[in-house]
């Protein structure tokens, strides 16, 4: 099954993401993310990490470096966010 959902998400980069521009908010971009969320956490934890990556990616989200946590989130990684908080306050 993750070989199967990896595929699918390369046959998109390939076929659709290749021929639009850029406009991903975040670092890795939202379909290398759900690649390796799957890799790392399996098919349907993986597929919903990367659904809930999607979901946040919108215009009134700042973005940034949000590569996948080590343990299992449907939210942000809480590590790289308080890194840009504690840059923004100095």
């Amino acid at each position: 099954m993750r070989r199967l959902l990896i595929k699918g998400v390369r046959f998109y980069q390939r076929a659709f993401s290749a021929f639009s521009p850029a406009h991903c908010r975040y670092y890795p971009t939202c379909s290398t993310y759900t690649i390796d969320a799957i890799d790392h956490f399996g098919a349907l934890k993986g597929s919903l990490m990367g659904i809930a990556r999607i979901l946040r990616c919108q215009p009134f989200v700042k973005g940034g470096f949000d590569p996948v946590p080590t343990h299992f989130s449907l939210r942000r990684n809480p590590q790289f966010k308080e890194e840009v908080t504690r840059v923004k306050k100095r």
